[in-house]
Protein backbone atom coordinates (compact mmCIF):
# COMPACT_ATOMS: atom_id res chain seq x y z
CA UNK A 1 0.00 0.00 0.00
CA UNK A 2 2.66 2.49 1.01
CA UNK A 3 4.53 1.53 -2.18
CA UNK A 4 1.39 2.68 -4.46
CA UNK A 5 0.81 5.81 -2.08
CA UNK A 6 4.60 6.52 -2.94
CA UNK A 7 4.13 5.87 -7.01
CA UNK A 8 0.94 8.54 -7.03
CA UNK A 9 2.73 11.15 -5.05
CA UNK A 10 3.26 14.35 -6.81
CA UNK A 11 6.77 14.39 -6.37
CA UNK A 12 6.92 11.65 -8.80
CA UNK A 13 8.54 12.48 -11.76
CA UNK A 14 6.14 11.95 -15.12
CA UNK A 15 6.97 9.92 -18.11
CA UNK A 16 7.68 10.97 -21.21
CA UNK A 17 3.59 9.84 -22.14
CA UNK A 18 2.67 11.95 -19.45
CA UNK A 19 4.71 14.91 -20.41
CA UNK A 20 3.90 14.47 -23.75
CA UNK A 21 0.14 14.54 -22.94
CA UNK A 22 0.04 17.60 -20.54
CA UNK A 23 2.21 19.44 -23.68
CA UNK A 24 -0.40 18.55 -26.51
CA UNK A 25 -3.47 19.42 -24.44
CA UNK A 26 -2.04 22.92 -23.35
CA UNK A 27 -1.36 23.60 -27.13
CA UNK A 28 -4.60 22.52 -28.26
CA UNK A 29 -5.92 25.17 -25.46
CA UNK A 30 -3.90 28.09 -27.16
CA UNK A 31 -4.91 27.07 -30.54
CA UNK A 32 -8.58 27.14 -29.85
CA UNK A 33 -7.65 30.54 -28.05
CA UNK A 34 -6.62 31.77 -30.68
CA UNK A 35 -8.72 30.99 -33.33
CA UNK A 36 -11.75 32.09 -31.14
CA UNK A 37 -10.73 35.30 -29.60
CA UNK A 38 -8.64 36.37 -32.69
CA UNK A 39 -9.57 34.84 -36.24
CA UNK A 40 -12.77 34.38 -34.62
CA UNK A 41 -13.65 38.06 -33.67
CA UNK A 42 -11.79 40.15 -36.73
CA UNK A 43 -13.22 37.32 -39.20
CA UNK A 44 -16.67 38.31 -37.51
CA UNK A 45 -16.28 42.66 -37.53
CA UNK A 46 -12.45 43.05 -38.68
CA UNK A 47 -10.29 44.43 -41.51
CA UNK A 48 -8.83 42.33 -43.96
CA UNK A 49 -5.34 42.88 -42.94
CA UNK A 50 -6.06 42.07 -39.18
CA UNK A 51 -7.87 38.97 -40.18
CA UNK A 52 -5.16 37.45 -42.31
CA UNK A 53 -2.47 37.85 -39.81
CA UNK A 54 -5.11 36.28 -37.45
CA UNK A 55 -5.31 33.23 -39.59
CA UNK A 56 -1.08 32.98 -39.22
CA UNK A 57 -1.29 32.96 -36.20
CA UNK A 58 -3.88 30.37 -35.94
CA UNK A 59 -2.06 28.01 -38.14
CA UNK A 60 1.43 28.57 -36.53
CA UNK A 61 -0.44 26.73 -33.64
CA UNK A 62 -2.00 24.08 -35.26
CA UNK A 63 1.42 22.99 -36.05
CA UNK A 64 2.35 22.80 -33.00
CA UNK A 65 -0.06 20.27 -32.54
CA UNK A 66 0.11 18.46 -35.89
CA UNK A 67 2.47 15.64 -35.13
CA UNK A 68 -0.36 14.51 -32.66
CA UNK A 69 -3.78 15.26 -34.59
CA UNK A 70 -2.04 13.45 -37.80
CA UNK A 71 -1.25 10.59 -35.91
CA UNK A 72 -3.60 10.08 -32.76
CA UNK A 73 -6.49 11.83 -34.54
CA UNK A 74 -6.47 11.41 -38.13
CA UNK A 75 -9.50 11.84 -39.46
CA UNK A 76 -10.69 14.98 -37.26
CA UNK A 77 -6.73 15.86 -38.87
CA UNK A 78 -7.82 15.98 -42.11
CA UNK A 79 -11.36 18.18 -41.62
CA UNK A 80 -8.78 20.78 -39.46
CA UNK A 81 -6.39 20.91 -42.31
CA UNK A 82 -7.21 18.87 -45.47
CA UNK A 83 -7.15 20.29 -48.89
CA UNK A 84 -10.01 22.63 -49.89
CA UNK A 85 -11.74 19.81 -51.98
CA UNK A 86 -14.57 18.18 -51.60
CA UNK A 87 -14.71 14.57 -49.91
CA UNK A 88 -15.74 11.58 -52.58
CA UNK A 89 -17.54 8.29 -51.03
CA UNK A 90 -17.94 6.58 -54.32
CA UNK A 91 -19.18 3.46 -52.66
CA UNK A 92 -22.31 5.64 -51.30
CA UNK A 93 -22.49 8.28 -54.63
CA UNK A 94 -22.15 11.15 -52.03
CA UNK A 95 -19.62 14.23 -51.66
CA UNK A 96 -19.08 16.06 -48.60
CA UNK A 97 -18.10 19.39 -48.38
CA UNK A 98 -14.55 20.14 -47.79
CA UNK A 99 -13.25 21.91 -44.24
CA UNK A 100 -10.42 23.60 -41.67
CA UNK A 101 -7.52 26.15 -42.85
CA UNK A 102 -7.18 25.20 -45.85
CA UNK A 103 -11.02 26.41 -46.78
CA UNK A 104 -10.76 29.59 -44.87
CA UNK A 105 -7.38 30.22 -46.44
CA UNK A 106 -9.39 30.46 -50.13
CA UNK A 107 -11.45 32.95 -48.40
CA UNK A 108 -8.68 35.25 -47.63
CA UNK A 109 -6.15 34.55 -50.42
CA UNK A 110 -5.26 36.31 -52.97
CA UNK A 111 -8.27 38.33 -52.78
CA UNK A 112 -10.59 38.79 -49.65
CA UNK A 113 -14.20 39.29 -50.78
CA UNK A 114 -16.19 41.31 -47.95
CA UNK A 115 -19.62 39.57 -49.44
CA UNK A 116 -18.18 36.17 -48.41
CA UNK A 117 -17.55 37.24 -44.86
CA UNK A 118 -20.54 35.12 -43.25
CA UNK A 119 -19.23 31.93 -45.07
CA UNK A 120 -15.70 32.90 -43.55
CA UNK A 121 -17.16 33.08 -40.35
CA UNK A 122 -19.02 29.70 -40.65
CA UNK A 123 -16.25 27.94 -41.34
CA UNK A 124 -14.21 29.72 -38.35
CA UNK A 125 -17.16 28.21 -36.34
CA UNK A 126 -17.02 24.77 -37.91
CA UNK A 127 -13.16 24.93 -37.62
CA UNK A 128 -13.16 25.35 -33.57
CA UNK A 129 -16.01 22.89 -33.07
CA UNK A 130 -13.81 20.09 -34.84
CA UNK A 131 -10.53 21.35 -32.79
CA UNK A 132 -12.83 20.64 -29.73
CA UNK A 133 -13.58 17.30 -31.12
CA UNK A 134 -9.62 16.34 -31.81
CA UNK A 135 -8.97 17.42 -28.04
CA UNK A 136 -11.26 15.22 -26.43
CA UNK A 137 -10.03 12.25 -28.89
CA UNK A 138 -6.37 13.15 -27.51
CA UNK A 139 -7.00 13.54 -23.95
CA UNK A 140 -8.75 9.66 -23.87
CA UNK A 141 -5.69 8.05 -25.72
CA UNK A 142 -3.40 6.42 -24.02
CA UNK A 143 0.44 8.09 -25.65
CA UNK A 144 3.08 5.33 -25.67
CA UNK A 145 6.63 6.12 -25.80
CA UNK A 146 6.81 4.06 -29.21
CA UNK A 147 3.62 5.53 -30.96
CA UNK A 148 5.34 9.33 -29.86
CA UNK A 149 8.80 8.38 -31.31
CA UNK A 150 7.06 7.34 -34.41
CA UNK A 151 4.60 10.24 -34.50
CA UNK A 152 7.72 12.92 -34.29
CA UNK A 153 9.45 10.99 -37.53
CA UNK A 154 6.22 10.87 -39.07
CA UNK A 155 6.00 14.67 -38.48
CA UNK A 156 9.52 14.87 -40.11
CA UNK A 157 8.34 13.29 -43.05
CA UNK A 158 5.25 14.86 -43.50
CA UNK A 159 7.12 18.70 -43.34
CA UNK A 160 9.61 17.01 -46.10
CA UNK A 161 6.48 15.68 -48.66
CA UNK A 162 3.55 18.06 -48.26
CA UNK A 163 4.49 21.01 -46.00
CA UNK A 164 7.56 21.95 -48.33
CA UNK A 165 5.45 21.29 -51.30
CA UNK A 166 3.13 23.56 -50.30
CA UNK A 167 0.53 21.26 -49.73
CA UNK A 168 -0.96 22.86 -46.65
CA UNK A 169 -0.77 26.24 -47.90
CA UNK A 170 -0.93 26.32 -51.72
CA UNK A 171 -2.07 30.12 -51.34
CA UNK A 172 -0.58 31.88 -48.44
CA UNK A 173 2.96 29.69 -49.30
CA UNK A 174 3.88 29.71 -45.18
CA UNK A 175 4.73 26.20 -46.18
CA UNK A 176 8.63 26.90 -44.96
CA UNK A 177 8.22 29.32 -41.26
CA UNK A 178 5.42 26.70 -40.91
CA UNK A 179 8.05 23.67 -40.74
CA UNK A 180 9.96 25.89 -38.16
CA UNK A 181 7.34 25.62 -35.89
CA UNK A 182 6.72 21.89 -36.63
CA UNK A 183 10.12 21.17 -36.27
CA UNK A 184 9.96 23.22 -32.65
CA UNK A 185 7.49 20.87 -31.54
CA UNK A 186 9.21 17.80 -31.99
CA UNK A 187 12.21 18.92 -30.71
CA UNK A 188 9.67 19.60 -27.37
CA UNK A 189 8.43 15.99 -27.56
CA UNK A 190 11.60 14.44 -27.92
CA UNK A 191 12.70 16.49 -25.30
CA UNK A 192 10.44 14.63 -22.90
CA UNK A 193 12.83 11.45 -23.28
CA UNK A 194 16.06 12.42 -21.94
CA UNK A 195 19.13 14.65 -23.39
CA UNK A 196 20.54 13.49 -27.05
CA UNK A 197 22.90 16.18 -28.03
CA UNK A 198 23.54 15.18 -31.77
CA UNK A 199 19.47 14.96 -32.52
CA UNK A 200 19.34 18.16 -30.41
CA UNK A 201 22.13 19.93 -32.55
CA UNK A 202 20.59 19.18 -35.85
CA UNK A 203 16.79 20.20 -34.86
CA UNK A 204 18.01 23.58 -33.45
CA UNK A 205 20.01 23.87 -36.69
CA UNK A 206 17.02 22.83 -38.77
CA UNK A 207 14.64 25.69 -37.05
CA UNK A 208 17.10 28.27 -37.66
CA UNK A 209 17.65 27.20 -41.54
CA UNK A 210 13.39 27.06 -42.13
CA UNK A 211 12.87 30.14 -39.47
CA UNK A 212 15.31 32.63 -42.01
CA UNK A 213 13.32 31.43 -45.20
CA UNK A 214 11.12 33.37 -46.67
CA UNK A 215 10.71 32.53 -50.03
CA UNK A 216 8.95 29.67 -50.61
CA UNK A 217 9.78 29.21 -54.32
CA UNK A 218 13.58 29.33 -53.73
CA UNK A 219 13.70 27.56 -50.65
CA UNK A 220 16.58 24.85 -51.42
CA UNK A 221 14.43 21.69 -50.10
CA UNK A 222 17.54 19.20 -51.17
CA UNK A 223 20.00 21.01 -49.02
CA UNK A 224 16.82 20.62 -46.13
CA UNK A 225 16.75 16.89 -46.27
CA UNK A 226 20.40 16.08 -46.90
CA UNK A 227 21.57 18.54 -44.22
CA UNK A 228 18.60 18.17 -41.61
CA UNK A 229 15.99 15.56 -42.16
CA UNK A 230 16.94 12.77 -43.42
CA UNK A 231 20.29 13.08 -40.28
CA UNK A 232 17.04 13.45 -37.77
CA UNK A 233 15.72 10.55 -38.63
CA UNK A 234 18.28 8.55 -38.82
CA UNK A 235 19.59 9.69 -35.41
CA UNK A 236 15.59 9.35 -33.90
CA UNK A 237 15.75 5.58 -35.01
CA UNK A 238 19.01 4.97 -33.85
CA UNK A 239 18.60 6.58 -30.23
CA UNK A 240 14.79 4.69 -29.98
CA UNK A 241 17.18 1.58 -30.32
CA UNK A 242 19.60 2.90 -27.58
CA UNK A 243 16.42 3.60 -25.39
CA UNK A 244 15.33 0.09 -26.08
CA UNK A 245 12.04 1.36 -26.73
CA UNK A 246 10.48 -1.08 -29.23
CA UNK A 247 9.32 -0.13 -32.71
CA UNK A 248 5.62 0.80 -32.59
CA UNK A 249 2.91 0.13 -36.38
CA UNK A 250 5.77 -2.59 -37.62
CA UNK A 251 2.13 -3.66 -39.70
CA UNK A 252 2.38 -0.11 -40.98
CA UNK A 253 3.39 1.25 -44.26
CA UNK A 254 6.22 2.36 -43.80
CA UNK A 255 9.10 0.24 -42.02
CA UNK A 256 9.52 1.52 -38.27
CA UNK A 257 13.13 0.49 -38.89
CA UNK A 258 13.96 2.58 -41.48
CA UNK A 259 15.94 5.18 -40.90
CA UNK A 260 14.87 7.47 -43.80
CA UNK A 261 12.31 7.74 -45.84
CA UNK A 262 14.55 6.95 -48.41
CA UNK A 263 15.72 3.76 -47.74
CA UNK A 264 15.74 1.42 -49.98
CA UNK A 265 12.73 -0.58 -47.71
CA UNK A 266 11.35 2.41 -46.52
CA UNK A 267 8.08 1.37 -47.92
CA UNK A 268 6.16 -1.90 -47.10
CA UNK A 269 4.78 -3.41 -50.29
CA UNK A 270 2.38 -5.57 -48.72
CA UNK A 271 0.94 -2.76 -47.42
CA UNK A 272 -1.52 -2.22 -49.91
CA UNK A 273 -2.32 -6.05 -50.43
CA UNK A 274 -5.99 -7.02 -49.23
CA UNK A 275 -5.02 -10.12 -46.72
CA UNK A 276 -2.62 -12.03 -45.57
CA UNK A 277 -2.88 -14.52 -48.19
CA UNK A 278 -2.38 -12.27 -50.54
CA UNK A 279 1.23 -10.78 -49.58
CA UNK A 280 4.05 -10.89 -51.89
CA UNK A 281 6.49 -14.14 -50.92
CA UNK A 282 9.59 -15.41 -53.04
CA UNK A 283 8.04 -17.97 -54.37
CA UNK A 284 4.69 -16.01 -55.22
CA UNK A 285 6.99 -13.19 -57.01
CA UNK A 286 8.78 -15.77 -59.05
CA UNK A 287 5.24 -17.95 -59.76
CA UNK A 288 3.84 -14.65 -60.88
CA UNK A 289 6.59 -13.78 -63.20
CA UNK A 290 6.36 -16.73 -64.86
CA UNK A 291 2.98 -16.47 -65.57
CA UNK A 292 3.02 -12.89 -66.55
CA UNK A 293 5.11 -13.47 -69.70
CA UNK A 294 2.97 -17.17 -70.41
CA UNK A 295 0.39 -17.02 -73.22
CA UNK A 296 -1.46 -19.92 -70.94
CA UNK A 297 -3.23 -17.23 -68.94
CA UNK A 298 -5.13 -16.41 -71.80
CA UNK A 299 -5.13 -19.17 -73.69
CA UNK A 300 -3.55 -17.33 -77.16
CA UNK A 301 -0.81 -15.64 -78.02
CA UNK A 302 -0.96 -12.67 -76.01
CA UNK A 303 0.84 -12.41 -72.25
CA UNK A 304 0.68 -9.37 -69.75
CA UNK A 305 3.91 -8.73 -70.85
CA UNK A 306 2.48 -7.55 -74.46
CA UNK A 307 1.31 -4.29 -73.58
CA UNK A 308 3.95 -4.23 -70.15
CA UNK A 309 6.98 -4.54 -72.08
CA UNK A 310 10.01 -4.00 -69.08
CA UNK A 311 12.58 -2.45 -71.45
CA UNK A 312 9.74 0.33 -71.74
CA UNK A 313 9.57 0.39 -67.82
CA UNK A 314 6.17 -1.62 -68.50
CA UNK A 315 4.82 0.31 -71.12
CA UNK A 316 4.48 -0.48 -75.04
CA UNK A 317 4.95 3.17 -75.69
CA UNK A 318 2.26 3.49 -78.24
CA UNK A 319 -0.39 5.76 -77.73
CA UNK A 320 -3.23 3.65 -77.28
CA UNK A 321 -2.50 -0.51 -77.18
CA UNK A 322 -3.35 -2.88 -79.80
CA UNK A 323 -6.83 -4.49 -79.61
CA UNK A 324 -6.84 -8.24 -80.49
CA UNK A 325 -8.74 -7.34 -83.41
CA UNK A 326 -6.17 -6.29 -85.86
CA UNK A 327 -6.37 -2.68 -86.86
CA UNK A 328 -8.41 -1.67 -83.39
CA UNK A 329 -6.76 -0.18 -79.99
CA UNK A 330 -7.92 -0.10 -76.72
CA UNK A 331 -9.64 2.72 -74.65
CA UNK A 332 -6.30 4.01 -73.14
CA UNK A 333 -2.68 3.99 -72.87
CA UNK A 334 -1.23 1.65 -71.06
CA UNK A 335 0.68 2.95 -67.63
CA UNK A 336 3.62 1.71 -66.20
CA UNK A 337 3.24 -1.54 -63.38
CA UNK A 338 6.13 -0.14 -61.94
CA UNK A 339 5.26 0.84 -58.15
CA UNK A 340 1.64 0.20 -59.05
CA UNK A 341 1.31 -2.24 -56.15
CA UNK A 342 2.04 1.32 -53.73
CA UNK A 343 -1.32 2.53 -54.81
CA UNK A 344 -5.22 1.85 -52.98
CA UNK A 345 -6.63 2.29 -56.68
CA UNK A 346 -5.66 0.51 -60.05
CA UNK A 347 -6.53 1.76 -63.71
CA UNK A 348 -7.06 5.33 -64.95
CA UNK A 349 -10.15 5.30 -63.74
CA UNK A 350 -9.54 3.46 -60.12
CA UNK A 351 -12.56 1.28 -61.29
CA UNK A 352 -10.38 -1.78 -59.28
CA UNK A 353 -9.33 -1.56 -55.50
CA UNK A 354 -6.56 -4.49 -55.97
CA UNK A 355 -4.22 -5.90 -58.20
CA UNK A 356 -5.64 -9.27 -58.38
CA UNK A 357 -9.12 -7.69 -59.49
CA UNK A 358 -7.38 -5.66 -61.98
CA UNK A 359 -5.23 -8.97 -63.61
CA UNK A 360 -8.84 -10.26 -63.25
CA UNK A 361 -10.85 -7.24 -65.64
CA UNK A 362 -7.72 -7.49 -67.98
CA UNK A 363 -7.56 -11.16 -68.60
CA UNK A 364 -11.68 -10.88 -69.17
CA UNK A 365 -11.39 -7.68 -71.24
CA UNK A 366 -12.38 -8.87 -74.38
CA UNK A 367 -9.92 -6.04 -76.08
CA UNK A 368 -7.03 -7.11 -74.21
CA UNK A 369 -6.88 -10.84 -73.33
CA UNK A 370 -10.30 -11.82 -74.02
CA UNK A 371 -9.53 -15.02 -71.47
CA UNK A 372 -10.79 -16.65 -68.18
CA UNK A 373 -8.96 -16.84 -65.02
CA UNK A 374 -11.35 -19.89 -64.53
CA UNK A 375 -9.97 -21.50 -67.41
CA UNK A 376 -6.61 -20.46 -67.04
CA UNK A 377 -6.68 -22.36 -63.53
CA UNK A 378 -7.51 -25.65 -65.45
CA UNK A 379 -5.36 -25.20 -67.73
CA UNK A 380 -2.42 -24.38 -65.51
CA UNK A 381 -3.75 -27.58 -63.43
CA UNK A 382 -2.97 -29.64 -66.32
CA UNK A 383 0.45 -28.75 -66.34
CA UNK A 384 2.87 -30.10 -63.86
CA UNK A 385 5.91 -27.86 -63.67
CA UNK A 386 2.84 -25.16 -62.71
CA UNK A 387 0.92 -27.22 -60.62
CA UNK A 388 4.66 -27.77 -58.71
CA UNK A 389 5.05 -23.97 -58.42
CA UNK A 390 1.85 -23.33 -57.20
CA UNK A 391 2.28 -25.28 -54.48
CA UNK A 392 5.38 -24.30 -53.95
CA UNK A 393 3.48 -20.68 -53.30
CA UNK A 394 0.92 -21.86 -52.07
CA UNK A 395 1.16 -24.46 -49.41
CA UNK A 396 -2.33 -24.59 -48.86
CA UNK A 397 -3.23 -26.32 -52.31
CA UNK A 398 -3.44 -29.89 -51.93
CA UNK A 399 -5.52 -30.62 -55.37
CA UNK A 400 -5.79 -28.16 -57.81
CA UNK A 401 -5.08 -24.32 -59.10
CA UNK A 402 -7.96 -22.03 -58.22
CA UNK A 403 -8.63 -18.88 -59.90
CA UNK A 404 -8.28 -16.97 -56.59
CA UNK A 405 -4.26 -18.11 -56.48
CA UNK A 406 -4.13 -17.46 -60.40
CA UNK A 407 -4.70 -13.64 -59.54
CA UNK A 408 -2.41 -13.28 -56.04
CA UNK A 409 0.56 -15.00 -58.15
CA UNK A 410 0.05 -11.82 -61.33
CA UNK A 411 -0.59 -9.89 -58.30
CA UNK A 412 2.25 -10.73 -55.88
CA UNK A 413 4.74 -9.98 -58.82
CA UNK A 414 3.65 -6.66 -60.10
CA UNK A 415 3.69 -5.96 -56.28
CA UNK A 416 7.50 -6.53 -56.78
CA UNK A 417 8.08 -3.97 -59.25
CA UNK A 418 9.06 -1.40 -57.04
CA UNK A 419 13.21 -1.36 -56.80
CA UNK A 420 13.39 2.21 -55.76
CA UNK A 421 16.84 2.11 -57.53
CA UNK A 422 17.12 5.10 -59.41
CA UNK A 423 20.21 7.59 -59.44
CA UNK A 424 17.76 9.27 -57.36
CA UNK A 425 17.14 7.02 -54.24
CA UNK A 426 20.68 6.45 -54.23
CA UNK A 427 21.54 10.17 -54.12
CA UNK A 428 18.70 10.64 -51.33
CA UNK A 429 21.13 7.88 -49.58
CA UNK A 430 23.99 9.46 -49.45
CA UNK A 431 25.64 8.52 -52.81
CA UNK A 432 27.46 11.39 -53.54
CA UNK A 433 27.62 13.76 -56.79
CA UNK A 434 24.74 11.74 -58.53
CA UNK A 435 23.12 14.17 -58.93
CA UNK A 436 24.04 17.59 -61.25
CA UNK A 437 23.35 21.03 -60.46
CA UNK A 438 20.60 21.17 -62.84
CA UNK A 439 19.01 17.86 -61.58
CA UNK A 440 18.49 19.49 -58.16
CA UNK A 441 17.56 22.39 -58.96
CA UNK A 442 14.86 20.58 -60.86
CA UNK A 443 13.90 18.41 -58.09
CA UNK A 444 13.33 21.93 -55.79
CA UNK A 445 11.36 23.52 -58.57
CA UNK A 446 9.29 19.91 -58.52
CA UNK A 447 8.69 20.29 -55.41
CA UNK A 448 8.38 23.82 -55.10
CA UNK A 449 7.38 26.46 -57.33
CA UNK A 450 5.86 24.46 -60.08
CA UNK A 451 3.78 22.25 -57.54
CA UNK A 452 4.40 18.68 -58.62
CA UNK A 453 4.90 17.25 -55.41
CA UNK A 454 1.05 18.57 -54.67
CA UNK A 455 -0.34 15.73 -56.46
CA UNK A 456 2.72 13.48 -57.49
CA UNK A 457 3.98 12.53 -53.86
CA UNK A 458 7.68 11.81 -52.45
CA UNK A 459 9.05 9.67 -52.45
CA UNK A 460 6.72 7.10 -54.75
CA UNK A 461 5.91 10.46 -56.79
CA UNK A 462 2.03 8.73 -57.60
CA UNK A 463 -1.29 10.10 -56.44
CA UNK A 464 -0.90 8.46 -52.62
CA UNK A 465 0.53 10.83 -49.94
CA UNK A 466 3.39 9.71 -47.28
CA UNK A 467 3.56 9.46 -44.47
CA UNK A 468 0.31 8.03 -44.43
CA UNK A 469 -0.34 6.22 -47.31
CA UNK A 470 -3.80 6.18 -46.31
CA UNK A 471 -5.39 7.38 -49.95
CA UNK A 472 -4.65 7.44 -53.40
CA UNK A 473 -5.81 10.53 -55.20
CA UNK A 474 -7.28 11.35 -58.55
CA UNK A 475 -7.54 14.97 -60.16
CA UNK A 476 -8.98 16.38 -62.77
CA UNK A 477 -6.76 18.45 -65.30
CA UNK A 478 -8.38 18.81 -68.66
CA UNK A 479 -6.32 16.56 -70.80
CA UNK A 480 -6.22 17.50 -74.46
CA UNK A 481 -7.66 15.33 -77.24
CA UNK A 482 -4.95 16.95 -79.37
CA UNK A 483 -2.33 19.21 -77.50
CA UNK A 484 -0.78 20.38 -80.70
CA UNK A 485 -4.16 21.72 -82.37
CA UNK A 486 -4.43 25.31 -82.89
CA UNK A 487 -8.33 25.57 -80.94
CA UNK A 488 -7.90 23.14 -77.60
CA UNK A 489 -10.71 20.87 -77.02
CA UNK A 490 -10.93 18.28 -74.35
CA UNK A 491 -10.06 14.70 -74.91
CA UNK A 492 -13.74 13.17 -74.81
CA UNK A 493 -12.83 10.10 -72.66
CA UNK A 494 -14.87 11.12 -68.83
CA UNK A 495 -12.52 8.73 -66.75
CA UNK A 496 -13.84 8.23 -63.38
CA UNK A 497 -17.28 9.37 -64.33
CA UNK A 498 -18.20 6.34 -66.57
CA UNK A 499 -17.86 4.09 -63.41
CA UNK A 500 -19.51 6.55 -60.87
CA UNK A 501 -22.09 9.37 -61.59
CA UNK A 502 -20.74 12.23 -59.50
CA UNK A 503 -20.47 15.59 -61.21
CA UNK A 504 -17.05 16.56 -59.16
CA UNK A 505 -15.78 12.83 -61.31
CA UNK A 506 -16.35 14.05 -64.96
CA UNK A 507 -12.44 14.36 -66.77
CA UNK A 508 -11.07 12.53 -63.28
CA UNK A 509 -8.06 10.50 -63.57
CA UNK A 510 -5.91 8.72 -60.94
CA UNK A 511 -2.43 10.47 -60.43
CA UNK A 512 0.27 8.17 -61.59
CA UNK A 513 3.67 7.63 -60.63
CA UNK A 514 6.74 10.02 -62.57
CA UNK A 515 8.95 7.42 -61.40
CA UNK A 516 10.93 6.05 -64.81
CA UNK A 517 8.68 8.42 -67.07
CA UNK A 518 11.69 9.17 -69.33
CA UNK A 519 10.72 5.20 -70.70
CA UNK A 520 7.28 5.64 -70.54
CA UNK A 521 5.82 8.26 -73.34
CA UNK A 522 4.04 8.69 -74.72
CA UNK A 523 1.59 10.16 -71.81
CA UNK A 524 -1.50 10.84 -70.36
CA UNK A 525 -4.48 8.32 -70.39
CA UNK A 526 -4.33 9.19 -74.13
CA UNK A 527 -1.20 9.32 -75.17
CA UNK A 528 -1.43 12.42 -77.40
CA UNK A 529 1.77 14.05 -75.55
CA UNK A 530 4.43 12.75 -77.12
CA UNK A 531 6.92 14.37 -75.15
CA UNK A 532 7.71 16.04 -71.67
CA UNK A 533 8.25 19.52 -73.05
CA UNK A 534 4.91 19.06 -74.27
CA UNK A 535 3.33 17.66 -70.69
CA UNK A 536 5.52 20.57 -68.90
CA UNK A 537 3.52 23.31 -71.30
CA UNK A 538 0.55 22.16 -70.25
CA UNK A 539 0.49 22.14 -66.79
CA UNK A 540 2.59 25.82 -66.78
CA UNK A 541 -0.67 27.11 -68.56
CA UNK A 542 -2.79 26.11 -65.99
CA UNK A 543 -4.73 22.81 -67.70
CA UNK A 544 -7.53 23.19 -69.82
CA UNK A 545 -8.90 25.55 -67.26
CA UNK A 546 -5.86 27.72 -67.52
CA UNK A 547 -5.88 27.41 -71.35
CA UNK A 548 -9.49 28.84 -72.06
CA UNK A 549 -11.60 25.59 -71.51
CA UNK A 550 -14.76 25.64 -69.31
CA UNK A 551 -14.30 23.09 -66.43
CA UNK A 552 -15.54 24.20 -63.43
CA UNK A 553 -14.64 21.33 -61.45
CA UNK A 554 -11.30 21.15 -62.94
CA UNK A 555 -8.74 20.35 -59.51
CA UNK A 556 -5.54 21.42 -61.28
CA UNK A 557 -4.79 25.30 -60.39
CA UNK A 558 -5.88 27.09 -63.27
CA UNK A 559 -3.62 29.82 -62.95
CA UNK A 560 -0.58 29.93 -65.16
CA UNK A 561 2.98 28.27 -63.25
CA UNK A 562 5.12 31.47 -64.78
CA UNK A 563 8.26 28.51 -64.98
CA UNK A 564 11.08 29.40 -67.96
CA UNK A 565 12.08 27.52 -69.93
CA UNK A 566 15.26 26.77 -68.00
CA UNK A 567 13.09 25.58 -65.18
CA UNK A 568 11.40 23.37 -67.36
CA UNK A 569 14.65 21.95 -68.62
CA UNK A 570 15.62 21.16 -65.52
CA UNK A 571 12.44 19.65 -64.27
CA UNK A 572 12.51 17.11 -67.21
CA UNK A 573 16.43 16.78 -66.14
CA UNK A 574 15.17 15.78 -62.51
CA UNK A 575 12.64 13.45 -63.98
CA UNK A 576 14.93 11.60 -65.64
CA UNK A 577 17.05 10.56 -62.01
CA UNK A 578 13.91 8.82 -61.66
CA UNK A 579 14.97 6.01 -64.30
CA UNK A 580 15.21 2.98 -62.32
CA UNK A 581 18.96 1.14 -62.37
CA UNK A 582 17.24 -1.95 -63.15
CA UNK A 583 15.29 -0.76 -66.21
CA UNK A 584 18.06 2.04 -67.31
CA UNK A 585 19.22 0.35 -70.02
Amino acid sequence: MNLILLCCTPDAPLTPSQKAKTYVLAEMDTLAHIAEHKLLRLASAGPSDSIRIAFAETRMAYKQVELFTEYYAPTASKELNGAALPEIEVEETKTFEPSGLQVIEEHLYPVYEESNRKELVREIKKFISILGRARNVLESTEFTEAHLLSACKQEIYRIMVLGMAGFDTPLAATGIQEASVALTAVKEVLSFFGENPELEKLLYEAIVYTSQQHNFDSFDRMAFIMRFANPITRSLTNWQTELNIPAADAQSVLNPIATTLFDQDAVNINYFAGSSEAQATPAKIKLGKMLFFDPVVAGGTRTCGTCHRPELAFTDGMPKSAAIEAGKVVQRNAPTLLYAGLQHAQFYDMRATSLESQAEAVILNKEEMHGSVTEAANRLNRQQNYLQAFQEAFPEIKAEVTPKHVMIALASYVRSLAPFNSRFDRHMRGEKELLSVEEVKGFNLFMGKAKCGTCHFMPVFNGTAAPAFNNTEGEVIGVLQNPNAALPKLDADEGRYVQNQLAELCYSFKTPTVRNIAKTAPYMHNGAYTGLEQVMDFYNKGGAAGMGLILENQTLPSDPLNLREDEIQAIIAFLQTLTDDTYAN
